[in-house]
């Protein structure tokens, strides 16, 4: 193999559950999504993802104990040329000033596995590398995303023409607006919604998205899974309740629970004045998977769904969970 007909994509990611996102993007599918969604630049050099691979890694840490958080995936391209995502889960959130600096120790790393596998000869070259921060905190990540920022030379300086360039392509999950978000297909899409996802009636619509999902793709059970994990630590991570809240360990049961929360919760924000937003938001939810699922809605139903109590569209989501067709959600009479 030689390198020069190669690409290297690197993703860096810092999450304080980074066991199990280390587990979620050892799932192509996971990895597809979020290079087909959020790295258009890689998606540029016409990716086959029916052939990507997961690649053993041997990167070792200071100390000298392997680094177990190390994802490698080979994705060819439709001409015959290698892609290799890189993806280095971090274990930590926070922002770090010096990333970039640890971006340079990371793709040197790389390119040194790179160097001694395929027993590179004088006349080969290095594959090119794109890394990529995936950063999950709820501060906006403001940190340098290039080395040159944080060496201190003058713009005029001599020296310029020897400093290292590396920069690294931040994907700062709570950046991207929720309809963003909301209008995209992928998994890695509803990740990023339940990492970000703070109130109980919001997380009830997000899981039953993430339910339909699985009923509309029953072959990852895997997956299901996993994501029972992230909706369990979603709601375990719900604010303001004033609340301890014992997390049951199904997908569905999670659901009930936090449905009949939010009943609780909501009779008292109505007595407080407070539940209007709450309402209008749970509609807005139910009719974005109604849309989904059905693409098209009969005439009057987007009516009832506004004009609805909490309680009514609490019904109405229970139902399309279940994947009942409409006339079972709303009424025969009243879906035609």
């Amino acid at each position: 193999m030689h390198a020069a007909s190669s690409i290297t994509l690197a993703v860096f990611s810092m999450m304080d559950s980074d066991p199990l996102y280390h587990r979620l993007f050892s799932h192509p599918l996971m990895v597809e999504g979020l290079v087909r969604e959020f790295v258009p630049e890689a998606m540029a050099s016409g990716i086959d993802f029916a052939r990507m691979e997961l690649v053993n890694v041997k990167f070792h840490s200071r100390k000298g104990r392997r680094r177990e958080g190390d994802v490698v995936w080979r994705l060819p391209t439709r001409d015959g040329q290698d892609i290799y995502l890189y993806i280095l889960l971090e274990f930590q959130s926070k922002i770090d000033k010096w990333m970039a600096v640890r971006m340079q120790v990371y793709v040197g790393l790389l390119w040194q596995q790179i160097i001694k596998e395929h027993k590179l000869k004088r006349q080969d070259t290095l594959p090119p590398v794109l890394p990529i921060v995936l950063y999950n905190g709820d501060r906006p990540w403001d940190a340098p995303t290039e080395l040159t920022d944080l060496i201190t030379l003058p713009p005029d300086s001599a020296l310029w023409h020897w400093q290292p360039r590396v920069r690294y392509y931040l994907l700062d999950e709570s950046a991207f607006p929720r309809d963003d978000l909301a209008r995209r297909e992928s998994l890695a899409a509803l990740l990023f919604r339940l990492e970000h996802c703070h109130e109980p009636d919001e997380l009830v619509g997000l899981i039953d998205e993430v339910i339909n999902w699985f009923r509309q793709h029953p072959d990852y059970d895997t997956l299901q899974h996993l994501f029972t994990e992230v909706v369990q630590q979603a709601a375990q991570g719900l604010k303001n309740q004033g609340t301890v809240i014992a997390i049951p360990e199904g997908m569905l049961e999670v659901r009930t629970m936090l449905a009949t929360r939010v009943q609780e919760w909501t009779r008292k924000w109505k007595a407080e004045g407070i539940a209007e937003g709450r309402v209008e938001g749970k509609a807005e939810m139910l009719l974005r998977q109604l849309r989904r699922r059905f693409d098209t809605l009969p005439v009057g139903i987007e009516d009832r769904v506004c004009a609805a109590g909490i309680d009514q569209l609490d019904d109405w989501s229970e139902r399309f969970v279940d994947g009942k067709p409409l006339s079972e959600i709303f009424g025969t009479d009243q879906t035609h």
